[in-house]
């Protein structure tokens, strides 16, 4: 490659990693990452106890077996088993992430930007309201000079 070429390549790859949304996703896959080991500890700490006080300690366990005979566990299983327990814990997991994500991340968020456009119409009817008065002042002034002048010198 000539030198003229790689510069252009090499701006045009910048332009690229910096346009918003390239950094808003990198910004967002680090903290999923970073969140998601929170919602393992909550699920492993709080929702596995929960359930092991019903039943088991871990939701893996939970299985039922569609063709008989099922026995053993992992490579030496036999039967056709249908480890729903494991869906169940990935559901859970996947409920918790989103609640979290949404009234900790989103419901905030959201408020907090319909009380700035609040604040932003607010402004900006008040704005009108002053432009109006003030042309409504300048009428009333434009009346009384006019009205002042007589009858002849007014306008049409």
């Amino acid at each position: 490659m000539s030198e003229k070429q790689r510069p252009g390549v090499w701006n045009g790859f910048k332009a690229f990693l910096m346009r918003g949304n390239v950094v808003d996703l990198a910004v967002a896959v680090v903290i999923g990452a970073a969140f998601t080991s929170i919602v393992n500890s909550v699920v492993k700490g709080i929702i596995n106890p929960v359930v092991g006080a019903l039943g088991t300690k871990s939701l893996d366990s939970y299985s039922s077996c569609l063709k008989a005979p099922c026995t053993g566990t992992g490579d030496t299983a036999t039967g056709v088993r249908v480890l729903w327990g494991s869906v169940l814990g990935a559901t859970l997991n996947f409920l918790i992430t989103a609640a979290v994500v949404y009234f900790l991340m989103v419901l905030p968020m959201s408020r907090f930007l319909a009380r700035q456009e609040a604040r932003r119409k607010a402004r900006e009817s008040a704005h009108e309201a002053i432009e109006v008065t003030e042309l409504q002042v300048l009428k009333e002034i434009r009346d009384a000079l006019v009205a002042q002048r007589g009858p002849g010198h007014g306008r049409p």
